[in-house]
């Protein structure tokens, strides 16, 4: 036999006065209206006090409060960062001694050599790889050569070899370059390769052994970097694997030595929230002090909203 069910009696339900109950959203933390010819920190000022907003606005005070306090400020990004034309923003913020340090994968010295010596860049792969012309420009792969064996030669890190090779060429776009800024400011742009991910790794101008010295020269000269990192930030921009695994092995490195690095803010950027830096970058590395930020969006608009942010914050 089915067993009956009755509605259930809700007389004795127990219930409190909102004015009791704490609540996450409050009308003060609303949006205000735009009103024309505003300023920029206006504009910041009015988004709601609520998620992303309230968010950005902290990512923005954290890193204005490094550069205040001579803090370390590190970007770890992805070479999607450079392809959406973003480099004039990053060397204006090295230029005003904002960003400390920066940290790219394999991927980022060919698209921003490829801006510094023609102006263009991002092959269209689709009909490439289909007759194998995929990652076969001869002029790429024989500036990269060069700066691994530059590299050795003068016992550089890889980015700031390929720097130095942008520079002594005189490359036509030289001035958007991010790795020959570095070099000309004296800022450490590291480059950490995963052999077999970039297209100047199948040419035979590519020496693997002197590559490998290079970017572990890199890795070490980026652990120094993090070993100063308490009080400031580090931004993970749309680098999904290899920079947060990058960030996270230099951390405990540095940790291990002997470093108070313990307290600092971490932010990752990003068109989704991976696993891998939400866990490596946002909470893990926070957990014995300071706090993790995950911004979702569009580098192209969140990296110059935050410069501009940022810039006004410690100018005024």
């Amino acid at each position: 036999m089915t067993k009956r069910f009755n509605p259930i009696d809700l007389k004795a339900l127990k219930t409190y006065p909102v004015s009791n109950r704490q609540s996450k959203v409050d009308v003060s933390d609303f949006s205000k209206v735009w009103r024309k010819q505003g300023t920029l920190n206006r504009f910041l000022d009015s988004l709601p006090d609520i998620l992303a907003g309230k968010d950005i606005r902290a990512v923005i005070a954290a890193v204005a409060a490094a550069t205040r306090g001579k803090k370390t400020v590190i970007l770890g990004m992805g070479a999607h960062v450079i392809k959406v034309g973003l480099n004039p923003v990053l060397i204006d913020l090295m230029e005003r001694g904002i960003i400390t340090a920066i940290a790219m994968n394999g991927a980022g010295i060919i698209h921003d050599l490829e801006l510094a010596a023609f102006g263009k860049t991002s092959e269209d792969v689709g009909p490439s790889l289909k007759d194998g012309s995929f990652g076969m420009a001869s002029e790429t792969a024989a500036f990269l050569g060069d700066a691994v064996q530059a590299a050795e030669k003068h016992t550089f890190g890889l980015g700031e070899a390929v720097g130095q090779v942008i520079m002594e060429n005189s490359m036509p776009h030289e001035n958007i370059s991010l790795l020959a800024a570095g070099a000309r400011l004296g800022i450490p742009v590291t480059v950490h390769l995963a052999f077999g991910t970039d297209i100047f790794h199948m040419h035979a101008r590519f020496d693997p052994k002197l590559a490998g010295a290079a970017t572990h020269r890199d890795f070490r000269t980026f652990a120094s970097v993090v070993s100063s990192l308490q009080g400031g930030v580090y931004l993970n921009v749309g680098s999904a694997v290899i920079l947060p695994e990058v960030f996270l092995k230099a951390l405990t490195l540095v940790r291990n030595l002997g470093y108070g690095v313990d307290a600092f803010t971490t932010v990752n950027m990003d068109f989704i929230q991976h696993y891998r830096p939400l866990t490596n970058v946002v909470k893990r590395p926070t957990e014995t002090g300071g706090r993790g930020f995950q911004l979702t969006g569009h580098h192209e608009i969140m990296l110059p909203l935050i410069a501009a942010g940022v810039i006004e914050a410690i100018e005024h």
